[in-house]
């Protein structure tokens, strides 16, 4: 199973989120929009994942969205919120889930309109939970596109550049009260192990009130950035020298 993305909310336009990170070296671009839950968002594509910076367009339709991510939007409102986990089996991913115990909300269908027109599809699998500051349950997604047509699809929109392709996740660090048993929780889930494809997740214990990521690191990173409470460890050109 791979890390396919990290969401982390933001309270500006996706164009400001595009702006920052252009600034700081890396090619970020605008994503799209999310026409049923009233949100939009930015995008930084790596090697094989991607970062979301995710805001609310529309709070009118956020409100009656009935989605768990846009629900944790609206708790959170800025910061880390969660990851998603890339699957080619999500209904055989949901059956696994509830056999272990897990209540899920079942294959879902969605999809996002990018701002050159082009319709985007996927499934998303998610674990019920209540909207807390417990640490949120990572969701699940399927594209309709397979790996190299999705990519192929990237590079050819010129939102997946070479630069971008040089960079590699490392880590994702969870911030939580009872480290033993968020690590028991999340290896039921992942099928008994941490360690993804494409990333490592750990856990370490932290001093605020809410459990949440609180940075994600890229290989060879040499220095830090902070963003919209978010900190981010990166490279300084990439770092996937084989490419």
């Amino acid at each position: 199973m791979y890390l396919d993305h990290i969401v982390h909310f933001v309270e500006e336009e996706p164009q400001a989120a595009v702006d920052f990170w252009n600034e700081q070296g890396f090619s970020a671009v605008p994503g799209g929009q999310h026409l049923k839950w009233g949100t939009h968002n930015a995008l930084l594509y790596a090697k094989d994942c991607y970062i979301e910076w995710l805001s609310v367009e529309k709070p009118e339709i956020a409100a009656k969205a009935n989605h768990p991510l846009t629900a944790l939007l609206l708790h959170d409102g800025i910061g880390f919120g969660t990851i998603c986990l890339r699957t080619k089996a999500i209904e055989e991913l949901d059956v696994r889930l509830k056999e272990e115990g897990f209540e899920t909300s079942g294959v879902l269908e969605a999809e996002r309109r990018t701002n050159a027109g082009k319709l985007i599809q996927w499934k998303m699998l998610f674990i019920k939970e209540a909207v807390s500051n417990e640490l949120p349950s990572p969701f699940f997604i399927q594209w309709q596109e397979d790996d190299v047509a999705r990519l192929d699809s990237l590079r050819k929109s010129k939102a997946l550049l070479p630069e971008n392709e040089m960079l590699e996740l490392e880590k994702c660090v969870f911030g939580v009260h009872d480290i033993a048993a968020i690590t028991e929780k999340w290896r039921k889930m992942l099928g008994g192990k941490l360690d993804l494809e494409n990333c490592r997740i750990e856990f370490q214990l932290t001093g605020g009130k809410k459990e949440r990521l609180e940075s994600v690191a890229f290989k060879e990173a040499v220095e830090t950035v902070a963003y919209s409470q978010g900190v981010y460890h990166m490279p300084r050109k990439g770092n996937n020298t084989s490419n």
